[in-house]
Parts: C-alpha cells; sequence; structure tokens
C-alpha cells in the first residue's frame, strides 16, 4: 500500500511539484527560532480569512439582494442555524480587522517593511486596501438603516473629488463629472436595489478573488526574502555547513505545533463574543441597523464601523474651505492616511530594524501614534462635537506628523542599542 501511494506521489510531483512546494513553504522553511506573542497574529488572519469565506460562501445560498433586509431576517429567523451562520460572519468582519490592525502594529515595531521587504510590506498593505473595500460593500448589503444611510455618505464622497483642479475642467463640468461618477458607484440616480446587486457582485466574486491572490503573493514574498523577527536579525547571515540558519527553525511542525495554542485561544474569544456579545454592544453590529433602510428617517448619528472610525475621524476632522472645500480635504487627508502606509519602507531611515534597540524617543513616538489612532477610532465612532472635532484635527496632525516628520528623522536625535549578531531569547 505505501509503495502505491509512493508511485502516485512520484506521478504527481514530476508533473505538478507538490513534495517540493510543501519543503519550500513549510517543512525546510526556516523561520527564526525567537517569534513571540506578536507572531500570533500572522495566522489568526488567515483563520479568520477562512472562517469569512466558508461562511460567506453558506450566506450566499440564502441571501437575495433584491430583498436586503427581508433576506437577512429570514437567515437569521428561518434558516436552521442560519443566524449562527450569520453571526460568524459579522462578527468575523471585525475579528479580521482587529487581527490585521495589531499584525500590522508588530510589523511597524519591528521593522518588518524594511529592506529586503519592502515589497512583503505592500502587499500587505494592499490587503489591507481590499479588505476595507470588502469590508465596506459587506455593510451594505444588509440593507438596514445604518447601512443606507453610512452608503449615502461614502459613495457621496465620489462627488467630492475637486475635477475642477484641472486646467481643462471647469466647475460646472466637474460638477457634472461628479454627479455622473456618483450614479455610476450608486448603480441608480438613488441607493436602491441595484446598488445593492452591484455590491453583492463586488463583495462576493470580484474582491475575494483579488484579496486571495494578494494573500498568496504576500505568502511567497515573505518566504522569499524569510521572515523577520523581534531583534531584526537576519538569520541567513549565519548558517551551518550544509546551509541551514543556526537560528532558524523549520516552520512545521514547530510552529505549526506552537501556533494551535494561539488559535485556540482565539477560537474560544471569538465564540464567547458570537453567543453573547454579538452586536458588541453597538460597535460590531449597530443598532440603526436592525431596521430596514429607510430614506425618510435619518439615525441620530451616522458613524461607521469602529475599524474605519480614524480615517472617518479624519474625514470630519477637516473644516477649512481653501482651493477646496472641506469635503474634498477630508477625502485628500482619508486617502492621505492611507496612501502613505504604503512608502513606510522609505520614509523609516532608522538604521534600527526593531523597536527593542531603538532609543527612547522612538518608543515614546511610537506609543502616542497608537494613543493617536485610537483617538482617532473612538472619536470616529462619536457624535461631533467642537471639542472632539478639535481633538480629532490634533490626531490627524500627529498621524501625519508621525510619517513625515518623526521617522525619517528621528535616529538623529537618539542614541540606538548594539544590535546583537544573533537571535536571542523572546521576551
Amino acid at each position: 500500500m505505501m509503495g502505491m501511494v509512493n508511485r502516485v506521489v512520484d506521478w504527481v510531483d514530476a508533473r505538478l511539484p507538490v513534495v517540493d512546494s510543501y519543503k519550500r513553504h513549510m517543512s525546510e522553511y526556516y523561520a527564526p527560532k525567537n517569534f513571540n506573542f506578536w507572531y500570533y497574529f500572522g495566522v489568526l488572519s488567515l483563520v479568520v480569512l477562512i472562517n469569512q469565506l466558508l461562511t460567506g460562501i453558506w450566506l450566499t445560498m440564502f441571501f437575495s439582494p433584491n430583498e436586503g433586509f427581508a433576506s437577512v431576517e429570514y437567515i437569521m429567523r428561518d434558516v436552521e442555524w442560519g443566524w449562527l451562520i450569520r453571526y460568524m460572519h459579522a462578527v468575523g468582519a471585525s475579528a479580521f480587522f482587529a487581527v490585521i490592525y495589531i499584525h500590522m502594529f508588530r510589523g511597524l515595531m519591528y521593522g518588518s517593511y524594511k529592506p529586503p521587504r519592502e515589497l512583503v510590506w505592500i502587499f500587505g498593505m494592499l490587503i489591507y486596501l481590499a479588505l476595507m473595500a470588502e469590508g465596506f460593500l459587506g455593510y451594505v448589503l444588509p440593507w438596514g438603516n445604518m447601512s443606507y444611510w453610512g452608503a449615502q455618505v461614502i459613495i457621496s464622497l465620489a462627488g467630492a473629488i475637486p475635477f475642477d483642479l484641472l486646467p481643462f475642467i471647469s466647475a460646472t463640468e466637474a460638477k457634472e463629472i461628479g454627479e455622473g461618477l456618483t450614479t455610476w458607484v450608486r448603480g441608480d440616480y438613488l441607493l436602491s436595489t441595484a446598488t445593492v446587486n452591484k455590491f453583492f457582485a463586488l463583495h462576493v466574486v470580484a474582491i475575494p478573488i483579488v484579496l486571495l491572490a494578494l494573500v498568496v503573493l504576500h505568502i511567497l514574498a515573505l518566504h522569499e526574502v524569510g521572515s523577520n523577527n523581534p531583534d531584526g536579525v537576519e538569520i541567513k547571515q549565519n548558517k551551518d555547513e550544509n546551509g541551514v540558519p543556526v537560528d532558524g527553525i523549520p516552520f512545521h511542525p514547530y510552529y505549526t505545533v506552537k501556533d494551535l495554542p494561539g488559535v485556540i485561544v482565539f477560537l474560544m474569544i471569538f465564540a464567547v463574543v458570537i453567543f453573547f456579545f454579538p452586536d458588541g454592544g453597538g460597535y460590531l453590529l449597530e443598532k440603526p441597523n436592525f431596521e430596514p433602510a429607510n430614506p425618510l428617517k435619518t439615525p441620530d448619528h451616522i458613524a461607521p464601523v469602529w475599524y474605519y472610525g480614524p480615517y472617518y475621524a479624519m474625514l470630519r476632522a477637516t473644516t477649512i474651505d481653501f482651493i477646496m472645500s472641506s469635503k474634498a480635504w477630508g477625502l485628500v487627508a482619508m486617502g492621505g492616511a492611507i496612501v502613505i502606509l504604503f512608502v513606510i519602507p522609505w520614509l523609516d531611515r532608522h538604521p534600527v530594524k526593531s523597536i527593542r534597540y531603538r532609543g527612547g524617543l522612538s518608543k515614546l513616538f511610537m506609543a502616542l501614534f497608537v494613543l493617536d489612532f485610537l483617538m482617532l477610532g473612538y472619536f470616529g465612532t462619536q457624535p461631533a462635537t467642537p471639542g472632539k472635532t478639535m481633538m480629532a484635527q490634533f490626531g490627524t496632525i500627529y498621524y501625519f506628523s508621525y510619517f513625515l516628520l518623526i521617522m525619517p528623522f528621528v535616529h538623529k536625535f537618539e542614541k540606538s542599542k548594539p544590535v546583537p549578531e544573533r537571535v536571542t531569547g523572546g521576551h
């Protein structure tokens, strides 16, 4: 029997390098031996991605975009275990962004975007951008009242693009272009089932294909240059006589086994949220979304889901009307906050990768950046007041200052610790 299995494996491998790929990406892929807690979140993002794909496929079997809210109610009330699958998918969206944000923070903390991993970071940012699009499209599909008004606000931003700044376009033509672009995004002159149908197609087919392709490219790029580690030491620089990194261990079975406890703990927390706090107090599933879409009833406070909060706070924080409208400046701030993440590998000129060995100023400014991002996220989900708007303006200024003024120059004003030649134990 084993001989027959081996012959089948050899036959397949001669035509498709399955064994070679397994060795390259699992059993003979050497990862640094000092991975710590922060490295759980890469594999957790894959776990949540699988959850979203499987539950999403199941939901498409029962969801009708032409019925919207009624279709969701049917899944929740009449489909066997429909409520559980729907909550797994809805809460999974928040879980996805939670693990991705922590994964990105780990990259910032340990300099995982610095050479030779620039392309790994760029693919990661493209995944983040695709996730934001996927999250917004899925947010609209239940066609609750907050979905309706949230879509109204975001889609209207297409009309705020300042085309009139182009020398060959007049103000009247710019307005017509903006209105036409808004109608094209909406798929109709008003938000309607045509909008839901368009977003449904993008949500279940187009964006997932792009997302899966980017995840594959992200992993391939990572395995080509090797994983970073908390010390920022390149393990490929220290190899034994067999060419094996002395500070590396095979990803399988060591890290596949080590990741299991983290996955189990995460799934336990995920299950507790699903069964006991599926709406997250209004942060995961907003209360107005338990009502059908109503163009005549505006929610008391139109706010995005928490994971868009920082960017929505920046959008509202811009109140100046100079050259462009404040809405256009808000769009620039929101878009610029995402675009700037793509060029971090070239903005960070610090000679030391890991925050462990950087000076006190780097640690202080990074801690302030994390607090700033959390503050913006909170203000983005709260009703606007003059005081909160002013705080959001300070937060937006610090966000851009961190990347444009602090990150490129902070190394000139601090003394870093010596970086070890080999990896140390995790702390």
